[in-house]
């Protein structure tokens, strides 16, 4: 391997950021992801930066009032909804649904280590996380 998955982490990361702004040429990724997860009213707090921003121009658009998808709103999630789905579809081409779910398993056991281990007394880590963490 020559990079580590960090760069491969932040590489994709930056990448979907300008691919998928290009693609949804209206709306950035930020907003994107605020608008469905109001579509959900889920009180899920998103680990971002940007999304009070995203809050602030959805909502002077009127697409979302009260934090809360709008009349308007709904009609922008259902159109750019599809932009977004023909996005993920290449962003996954020459990926099978299992490797897909794999990476995103490895990925949230990963995740769930390093929060552990920040948890843990002094950053140590000495309860093996990766033993905790179920698949």
């Amino acid at each position: 391997m020559d990079k580590s998955i960090g760069h491969w982490l932040k590489h994709l990361d930056n990448l979907l950021e300008e691919a998928m702004e290009q693609a949804l040429q209206t709306t950035t990724r930020r907003e994107w992801q605020v608008l469905n997860l109001a579509t959900q009213e889920s009180t899920y707090t998103m680990p971002f930066t940007g999304v009070d921003e995203a809050v602030e121009r959805l909502t002077a658009r009127g697409w979302l009032a009260d934090g809360k998808l709008t009349d308007a709103g709904r009609a922008a999630f259902q159109e750019i909804s599809g932009k977004v789905h023909q996005f993920r579809q290449k962003v996954i081409e020459g990926v099978s649904t299992e490797e897909y779910l794999a990476t995103v398993d490895v990925l949230r056991r990963m995740s769930a280590n390093l929060d552990h281990w920040r948890a843990s007394p002094a950053g140590s880590g000495d309860d093996h996380a990766a033993k905790t963490v179920a698949p």
